[in-house]
């Protein structure tokens, strides 16, 4: 029988032990940098290795989660950091920065890749898009149906690829990576790792009567095991890097009886009183399931614990509300207790080294080294001599072996007893002889050097005159374009396969339409998608979707990045030139003026910007109107996606206000209630960018715009052409206008 990893979370050290001793099989953990939960403890890199040599002995993996986006001006303390994490002993980083990826493959290929789930990953393209990047595993979209995970599953085990699933612990109501809510309001980016989760804040009563109307249960896939083993998923993962060791510890221990339930072929158990007993939202498996419904949905962001219990016993009455509380408490503390008493004899202390340097004139160097559990040793192919340049001592030879401190072991002595004085060896033999040391003590894995990655140099500049595009969605609204320059960009639908035909005919028709693939396209709306793409054969293309990417690579057309595609550094513009053939790309909007002065994009490679658009602040499976408005259905159907139409809007305490859109053939939205508006950058980067993109979609939010859509695209242009006072006209006619990203960055 297969086995199937149990992936544990170590937001600090004692989570780290407590998975262990829970019986992980790994562990994922993140440094005190460059990783996507900022807000747990994390752990610092000279912990690691210690961390490494207790997880190894327990048979137990350890991956680190590098999982952001990274701004150029990072770029040199990645490097710095891989150069280290190449010496180790590692089992995998976990990645979503398509730049990350491309110097882990160039430079530091002995690291394995791990793609993150904030790289959306819903789609059998994705997955040899990721393939292509030498990903050897993937954590798929947790908004999956259990058939999509199977389908994905075999795709990725037919190009060597392992797939994870998330089984336990919160649920995103927004697809992760493309989620700017946090971003937006309050410059914390989740792809940044600094969400605030403005999803599970309070909000003005909606009309549904729900105080947390984008709250949604914890994810639990514990009755769910079969299917998942069916499906063929190799890792089942535990999200909680933010939680204590306790809950680690309790989480862990029952999906591993649970797993041992499965594997000695017992009937699993359906007592979920120790998932219950620590944090908890309640629990819904819906989205594995398949079945996406208003039951999903709690209206409380709290612990659970007490409220589970409380109605075990009865939900009588307050007091015994109350005393369910205490009860929960008391058992809390003593388990904090026990496992604490537990796992603190669990250490990550170096285990120490002895070295014996011995050797006379006219013969090699021998060195013995020998720790708690080895010993062995290694000669010079040089011998001693009498004359040189520094003579080996004590304090000479703990300079040139130093790196063997940056192991799991560290050196407690160094013994030159044998050693006659006044004696040499070059400086290069004793690099050769550290090697060899370090070789033996990293499992008979070579040490590398440090590794000097060039700089990309800044091309010249694009052009004098950048072009002009606008992004409408309707047939309706094509006649913007006319009489003007601009390129028309024309957004596909989600759920591209029910306007099949009537888009392919809308293209036909107007061979100058650029098709946008959307970030999100699952199932056969994917299918529909490469359908579409091999029936209409465009010249070019602008995707959001990494799967539709790959398509087009394949098939040889001209494609665009799109701005959520989340490419804010040279290198993911470089990984995306070299390994896809892209011609070009949008620059995220998330970035500031300061961070994007960083970017150099590769020679022959556009750089896109959109400088006005209304802001999708997320993206969601799940239906909003369930907890806004209410809604007549359930739970979500075949008809919802491509048919429903419906608009509301949400307030938090603080008066903000959020606009729901539900639009024909897409998936359910939350906008921002102003739209975003950027014109300084046209002049702050003249040059660089080869064109400038106007979202005209219909959009309802508070911003105010001209009736006749044709007059705002003339203002664009008269500022692309720096006409005098056009900037003020456009102002006037269109407001109110946020550009927040753009000053504060990530």
């Amino acid at each position: 029988m297969k086995r199937i990893e149990l992936l544990a979370p170590g937001g600090d050290i004692a989570s780290i032990k407590a998975a262990i001793h829970a019986g992980a099989d790994a562990v994922y953990c993140g440094l005190d940098k460059f990783n996507a939960r900022n807000r747990a403890a994390n752990i610092s890199f000279s912990d690691l290795n210690g961390i490494f040599h207790l997880a190894h002995k327990n048979n137990c993996e350890v991956f680190l989660t590098l999982n952001i986006i990274i701004t150029d001006s990072e770029i040199p303390a990645i490097i710095t950091l891989l150069n280290k994490l190449i010496n180790t002993s590692i089992d995998g980083i976990i990645i979503q920065d398509l730049g990350l990826c491309y110097l882990l493959n160039t430079y530091f290929n002995r690291l394995k890749i791990h793609a993150s789930t904030q790289l959306t990953t819903h789609n059998k393209g994705q997955i040899l898009f990721l393939s292509r990047l030498n990903s050897t595993r993937v954590n798929l979209s947790r908004e999956l149906n259990i058939n999509e995970v199977k389908e994905l599953t075999e795709t990725a085990h037919s190009v060597n690829m392992l797939t994870e699933i998330f089984v336990h612990g919160s649920n995103c109501i927004s697809f992760s990576g493309i989620c700017y809510m946090s971003s937006v309001h309050g410059g914390n980016s989740g792809n940044r790792g600094r969400c605030s989760q403005p999803c599970r804040e309070q909000y003005l009563t909606s009309p549904a009567g729900k105080d947390f109307p984008l709250n949604l249960k914890d994810n639990s896939a514990f009755s769910d095991l079969h299917q998942i083993a069916d499906a063929g998923v190799d890792s089942i993962k535990i999200e909680g890097r933010i939680k204590k060791f306790h809950y680690v510890y309790t989480v862990v221990k029952a999906w591993r009886k649970q797993l041992n339930r499965f594997y000695q072929q017992e009937d699993l158990s359906t007592e979920k009183s120790a998932l219950y007993s620590v944090f908890n939202r309640d629990f819904s498996n819906a989205f594995l399931s398949g079945n996406i419904n208003r039951d999903m949905f709690i209206d409380n962001p709290r612990d659970h614990s007490a409220i589970w219990l409380s109605q075990i016993d009865g939900y009588s009455t307050d007091a015994k509300l109350e005393q369910a509380k205490a009860d929960i408490y008391d058992d809390r503390t003593e388990l904090i207790r026990r496992v604490e008493t537990e796992i603190n004899r669990l250490s990550i202390a170096k285990e120490p080294l002895t070295i014996k340097f011995s050797g006379i004139c006219g013969n090699p160097l021998k060195i013995e080294l020998t720790t708690p559990d080895l010993s062995f040793e290694v000669f010079s192919e040089v011998y001693l001599t009498d004359t040189g340049k520094e003579t080996l001592t004590v304090e000479m030879l703990s300079h040139r072996f130093k790196a063997l401190n940056e192991t799991e072991f560290f050196i407690e002595k160094i013994d030159v007893q044998a050693l006659p004085d006044g004696l040499y060896l070059p400086f290069k033999e004793l690099t050769s002889l550290k090697k060899k040391l370090l070789f033996q003590l990293n499992g008979s894995i070579d040490f590398i050097d440090s590794i000097e990655v060039p700089q990309i140099k800044r091309q010249q500049s694009v052009s004098n005159k950048t072009t002009l595009s606008i992004l409408i969605s309707e047939e309706k609204d094509l006649h913007y374009s006319n009489g003007t320059d601009a390129t028309v960009f024309f957004q596909l639908p989600n759920s591209l396969q029910y306007k099949y035909s009537g888009l392919i005919d809308i293209f036909r028709s107007h061979s100058e339409l650029i098709p946008w693939f959307p970030s999100v396209l699952t199932g056969n709306d994917y299918n529909a998608a490469v359908e579409f793409l091999k029936d209409l054969k465009p010249e070019k293309i602008v995707t959001d979707n990494s799967g539709i990417a790959f398509e087009a690579y394949k098939t040889g057309i001209r494609w665009i990045a799109g701005p959520t595609m989340n490419c804010i550094n040279s290198f993911s513009l470089l990984c995306l030139k070299e390994n896809f053939n892209c011609s070009g790309a949008f620059i995220s909007n998330e970035i500031s003026k300061a961070q994007l002065k960083g970017i150099n994009a590769p020679d022959d490679f556009d750089l896109f910007y959109s400088i006005y658009h209304p802001i999708v602040l997320m993206t969601s499976r799940q239906c909003f109107f369930h907890q806004v408005t209410g809604c007549e259905k359930d739970r979500i159907d075949d008809n919802c996606i491509p048919h429903c139409i419906k608009t509301s809007s949400i307030t938090n305490l603080k008066g903000k206000t959020f606009m729901i859109e539900k639009s024909e053939g897409n998936l359910h939205r939350i906008f921002n209630e102003t739209n975003y508006l950027n014109t300084d950058i046209i002049t702050d980067f003249f040059g660089i960018f080869s064109g400038f993109c106007i979202d005209l979609r219909n959009i309802n939010t508070k911003t105010c715009i001209p009736e006749n859509k044709k007059e705002i695209i003339r203002l664009f242009e008269n500022i692309l052409n720096r006409d005098a006072g056009s900037e003020e006209t456009l102002r006037s006619c269109i407001y109110p206008t946020i550009s927040t990203q753009y000053r504060k960055g990530i």
